[in-house]
């Protein structure tokens, strides 16, 4: 017998996905199985990018001491510089909530720092 609030047939003919939730549904893992990863919330992606970015701006002042002290040059300076400032600039970006743009600030930060020693070595 149907429950009174149950959105089943009452002509009794009952199908089986009345009764079975797929398995691929968040609710419908069994015990002990490797569930699907959720989804960050904004404010969660927010505080991963901020905290992303924060560690590669300390790795890049202690880089540009690293390098300073081994040979001073400007261009150096100026390389590291404006990674800082694009760490900075992604810090900002994800407190305003564009995580995607601030990751893509990053890692432009990233490969112009790496570009400009690969230059600066060559």
């Amino acid at each position: 017998m149907p429950e009174p609030n149950s959105t089943a047939p009452t002509d009794g003919s009952a199908t089986a996905s009345d009764d079975v939730e797929p398995l691929d549904e968040p609710g419908g893992d069994p015990p002990g199985s490797d569930a699907p990863l959720r989804r960050l919330t904004p404010r969660q992606a927010r505080r991963v990018r901020i905290l992303l970015s924060a560690v590669v701006m300390l790795a890049v002042a202690i880089a540009l001491v690293v390098r300073l002290g081994s040979a001073p040059s400007v261009l150096t300076v100026g390389f590291y510089g404006i990674a800082l400032i694009l760490s900075g600039a992604a810090i900002g970006l994800s407190r305003r909530g564009r995580t995607r743009v601030a990751t893509g600030v990053l890692g432009l930060g990233f490969l112009l720092v790496l570009g400009g020693e690969w230059l600066l070595r060559g």
